[in-house]
């Protein structure tokens, strides 16, 4: 039975985006080395846009990243929407799933991890790591706006976040 690891994220500016393409490759990779070896079962890596993202892809799969900017101390609107849009259709039917969380911050990030761990809580998921959350330093309304570039080492971390769940997800860890 293949197992899916479900992305969803949004991204105005480019960074969040780059943050959700890192930890899919690496957990596509991870998945195709679990696969190889003939470890555990296969991992099957869905990244969808927030706004492409519903109640059904939620149910389909067995485990989460959710990546979002943080916009005025908050997730994103269109993460909001796809929130509201899955949360009763996927309500106690996806409880004890495994999850995690990408965020894309001007200089803090805390408040939309914690609403991010507010609905997750609600589905009754359990978080696999604590959110991850990248600081673009980004104060003036030019920077941003302007398109974001995260550091390598930032996307390494993603990566390695985006290969955990790929791994945990084969292996039956969680």
């Amino acid at each position: 039975m293949t197992r899916t690891l479900l992305i969803v994220y949004h991204s105005m500016t480019g960074g969040t985006r780059q943050m959700a393409e890192a930890a899919a490759e690496a957990a596509r990779c991870e998945a195709a080395g679990a696969a190889d070896d003939s470890a555990g079962v296969p991992v099957e890596v869905r990244l969808l846009h927030a706004s492409a993202a519903g109640p059904a892809d939620v149910l389909a799969a067995h485990g989460y990243l959710f990546a979002t900017p943080e916009n005025l101390a908050a997730i994103a609107g269109l993460m909001k929407d796809f929130f509201d849009r899955s949360y009763y259709g996927a309500l106690d039917r996806i409880n004890g799933r495994p999850y995690a969380s990408l965020i894309c911050a001007g200089s803090d990030g805390r408040n939309a991890a914690r609403q991010i761990e507010r609905v997750a809580t609600g589905w009754r998921l359990v978080a696999v790591a604590e959110p991850l959350i990248v600081c673009t330093h980004a104060q003036t309304p030019e920077q941003i706006l302007q398109t974001q570039q995260i550091a390598a080492a930032d996307l390494q971390r993603c990566a390695e976040l985006g290969a955990a769940m790929a791994a945990g997800l084969a292996l039956g860890v969680y």
